[in-house]
């Protein structure tokens, strides 16, 4: 007779601002890193509903629209050709990269399609709207 193996997961659930993890860095990380640190996850915490009411509709009229089964926002983005489309997201990438904040995107062609949530938090935050706003901006001049 074989024996089957099983492994029990436990599901931690964050609180809405990300507290816990914040806590956890703050003990980590040295003094000029804190800092920084408490800042951007200043950032990621939830919006208040209404603050999330405000900004969302603000983003709908730039063509952003909310994500059905998640916290998240959505946008599709058309460029001339592939060259501008690959542009537009090197010039995201580097902001992203300073925020430690990565949009989810799918690109084919001369089309990019965003997706921003804030992984940690499990919904949309200040840095989302943050980064939808420099998207916005970016497109724009492209």
């Amino acid at each position: 007779m074989s024996g089957l193996m099983f492994s029990v997961f436990s599901v931690v659930t964050w609180p809405r601002g990300c507290r816990s993890l914040s806590r956890l860095s703050s003990l980590l990380l040295s003094p000029h890193s804190r800092s920084y640190s408490s800042k951007m996850s200043s950032d990621s915490h939830w919006l208040s509903p209404a603050d999330r009411d405000e900004q969302v509709m603000e983003l709908r009229a730039t063509g952003w629209m909310e994500v059905d089964d998640r916290d998240a926002i959505f946008k599709e983005l058309h460029f001339k050709n592939f060259n501008q489309a690959f542009g537009f997201m090197s010039r995201v990438a580097l902001l992203a990269e300073k925020m430690n904040h990565h949009p989810e995107w799918f690109n084919v062609y001369n089309k990019v399609q965003v997706t921003l949530t804030t992984h940690d938090c499990g919904g949309l935050s200040k840095r989302d709207v943050k980064m939808a706003k420099f998207i916005d901006k970016i497109s724009l001049s492209m």
